[in-house]
């Protein structure tokens, strides 16, 4: 069954091009408007992947706020920005809401196909991870990986697949530095040291969230992050 994919861009032209040339590559695509008639699709039936405009109509930040809906529907759900807004703060706002990736419009089509390619094998190798490590303990920490599930003292922490993929790269080997540049690569996305470090803040905010006391990832300066050995 093909992949589905949802476009949310208010130009039309800019959202069909996109579309048909996904629609060859053998996705079934589905474009939307606005942010409205987007949710309500959502809440009833989500795509496979989501690409998100930030401006929607008279709606400046309506991609923000998509993001933010999209997200609290579905933690896991690969998200992307695609958008003509290229400063650092629209990016790091975007990684903070929990986009996996965020592409300024003059990215060439093969670049976004990659990027989809990509979001799409993590989600398929993480829902069949080999037999002999399916759960990952480390201390608290508790990862699912076929139901793609994290518990810190046995409550729930919901995480983004990329925000999935850097704790299980972290904890896989405790007190081991792992470079930005490794956490990229474990994560398969290419951002920039900034996008990573707005990675990890968030992370870690949804761990304090469940656990005021959490301070399991420490920062290595000039080095990169580890899960502790003691974690």
């Amino acid at each position: 069954m093909s992949k589905e994919i949802a476009i949310v861009e208010d130009e039309a032209v800019i959202r069909e091009n996109y579309a048909d040339a996904l629609r060859r590559q053998g996705y079934a695509v589905t474009g939307y408007e606005s942010r409205k008639d987007a949710l309500s699709a959502f809440r009833i039936r989500l795509p496979d992947l989501a690409i998100l405009d930030i401006g929607l109509k008279d709606d400046a930040e309506g991609g923000f706020e998509l993001c933010r809906e999209l997200r609290s529907l579905a933690p896991t759900l690969p998200i992307i920005f695609l958008t003509a807004r290229d400063s650092d703060f629209d990016t790091v706002s975007g990684l903070r809401l929990g986009a996996d990736d965020y592409l300024t419009k003059d990215v060439s089509l093969p670049h976004l196909s990659a990027r989809i390619a990509a979001l799409f094998r993590r989600v398929e190798a993480m829902s069949t991870p080999p037999a002999s490590e399916e759960v990952l303990e480390r201390g608290g920490l508790t990862l699912d990986l076929k139901r793609l599930l994290v518990f810190w003292e046995d409550k729930a922490v919901e995480l983004t697949i990329t925000e999935f993929w850097i704790v299980y790269s972290l904890a896989h080997y405790p007190g081991h530095v792992k470079t930005r540049e490794q956490l990229m690569q474990d994560a398969q996305i290419l951002v920039d040291a900034t996008s990573i470090s707005t990675h990890i803040k968030r992370i870690r905010r949804k761990f304090s969230n469940v656990d005021v006391d959490f301070q399991e990832i420490e920062a290595v300066y000039g080095m990169g992050y580890r899960w502790k050995a003691n974690g």
